[in-house]
């Protein structure tokens, strides 16, 4: 091996181990150039070998940058295995519950009686019932970042400064780091549904994950707003609180649609002209003050107007979130609840060139909502939880699928973890937090169609063949979006790390 110095910074030994990545060079190969940050390589630096890994992947035939876009479905609070793509049939009363399992349209691979759309479409789809993990707990933070471990107090704190990138906003901000890589103004490359997480229910500090940490904030997800009326209602419990209003996942009214708050529309009399000599004026202003682009706050700052600018004289996006006007059909087909509409704004979105567009299925009214399932667990998953996700889920990938768009698009279903095995004797039956084993669903651009990964025992509760872990996931989404998760960025104190410390999962890709 050889290697040298300049100016006291250790320089790139490109000898390394022979465990070789997609394009050719090898994982210490890419650590070590990551690591030369501080002897001017930069980040556009190592997407330039990046770009000539690609080339090489390509022609190979693999999967790497497979997808154009990805559509990302979070389900908070977490389904339960059993209950969703997981059910154990053969297991005691205690441990399977009250509802039965019916055959999907794949063989061997059965479903929760209340997925009867969704058994339908399983020919497309590719389940992991082996997700696992050691911290059963909520928001998104461990799931959708490359967080190594994490805490009670990091989950109800998303400005802990321990706290990884978010999914979304790695993508955004490797893709604007690409050289010669076009960049839209007018769909956010990172853009969010239904609302900004956490802020629809009472009880508890907002939910951390789904931020750019250190990355800075002009990475954020842009977040949409749902406009409309709930329609329906459910008794929730928590603990000693129950919500009765009618609540948007089990109907909206027929009028409903998603912005961008203030970012879609000019309010009062303030035209385009307008709009574009306060921007002149506003490039003066900053010509004059051309040292606030060398600062974090500054670049921030920049591109938050720069988007804004783009979305306000573009009705591109508006369009695509105005799911009033699409045709009553396909309307009908995702149905008239919040994720449904929600899954028809996704799939409008990545048509009109979005890149990362997340779902999240939030909580609504109540804290502990969602899919945390430890009171009323039965009633919720009939009235309010399946039904909703059935339609949704199985409108989404249809619709995907007629439209051809199935190829390019990677549509991924997850939680944070699972439920117990055993049920709890809460009113109404109840799971609890359980991230031992659970299962994930994806469909779309490079993953194998009617596929079962993994296995877990007779019980549902612990992983019994071929483990994966939410960083495996990751690793897996980066690659087929083009990205290989073993670049290196740094964090706020200029420490190298990687995207995520996982490995992309073959067995799920073509």
């Amino acid at each position: 091996m050889h290697a040298f110095a300049t100016n006291g910074y250790a320089m790139l030994n490109i000898l390394g181990s022979r465990r070789n990545l997609c394009g050719g060079l090898t994982r210490r190969d890419w650590l070590r150039v990551g690591g030369l940050g501080l002897a001017g390589l930069t980040l556009p630096d190592v997407l330039r070998l990046q770009d000539a890994s690609a080339e090489t992947a390509a022609t190979r035939g693999g999967t790497f940058g497979k997808a154009k876009s990805i559509i990302l479905v979070h389900l908070y609070g977490s389904p339960s295995q059993l209950e969703t793509f997981d059910p154990k049939p053969n297991a005691p009363v205690e441990i399977r519950g009250e509802l039965n399992h019916i055959a999907s349209n794949v063989p061997g691979l059965d479903v929760c009686e209340l997925l009867p759309k969704s058994a339908q479409v399983m020919d497309r789809c590719a389940v992991i019932r082996s997700m696992t993990h050691p911290y059963p707990l909520h928001g998104v933070a461990f799931a959708l970042t490359g967080v190594p471990a994490i805490d009670a107090p990091m989950e109800l704190s998303p400005r802990d400064p321990r706290h990884w990138p978010f999914f979304g906003s790695v993508v955004d901000y490797v893709d604007s780091h690409a050289p010669g890589k076009p960049r839209s103004t007018e769909i956010p490359a990172n853009i969010a549904l239904p609302w900004h997480m956490s802020t629809r229910r009472v009880g508890e500090v907002p939910r951390a994950g789904p931020y750019a940490a250190f990355l800075g904030g002009e990475y954020n997800p842009v977040w949409t707003d749902f406009i409309g009326q709930a329609t329906r209602s459910l008794i929730k419990t928590l603990g000693q609180q129950t919500y009765t209003d009618n609540d948007p996942y089990i109907g909206v009214s027929s009028d409903s649609y998603f912005v961008v708050p203030s970012a879609t529309s000019l309010e009062g009399d303030i035209t385009l002209d307008r709009l574009n000599r306060r921007r002149s004026l506003v490039e003066q202003f900053d010509q004059m003050r051309s040292h606030l682009t060398e600062t974090a706050s500054g670049r921030q700052l920049d591109r938050y107007r720069e988007m804004t600018y783009g979305l306000l004289q573009s009705s591109r996006l508006r369009t695509a979130l105005d799911v009033r006007l699409e045709a009553a059909e396909t309307r009908e087909l995702y149905g008239d609840t919040l994720f449904g509409i929600g899954c028809l704004a996704a799939r409008r979105l990545v048509e009109a060139g979005g890149r990362v567009v997340t779902l999240f299925w939030d909580e609504y009214g109540l804290a502990g909502s969602g899919w945390d399932t430890h009171w009323n667990h039965y009633p919720r998953m009939r009235q309010e939880l399946c039904p909703g996700f059935d339609q949704g889920w199985h409108a989404l990938v249809t619709d995907l699928d007629r439209r051809g768009l199935l190829d390019e698009v990677l549509v991924v279903c997850t939680s944070e973890h699972g439920r117990t095995p055993r049920i709890n004797k809460a009113n109404g039956g109840g799971r609890d937090h359980w991230s031992r084993a659970y299962s994930t669903v994806l469909a779309g651009a490079g993953v194998k169609r009617g596929h079962v990964l993994g296995a877990t025992d007779k019980h549902g509760g612990d992983v019994a063949q071929r483990p994966v872990s939410p960083k495996d996931l990751l690793a897996t989404m980066y690659h087929l979006l083009g990205i290989d998760h073993h670049l290196i960025v740094r964090d706020a104190l200029g420490r190298p790390l990687p995207l995520v410390e996982g490995e992309v999962v073959g067995e799920l890709l073509v």
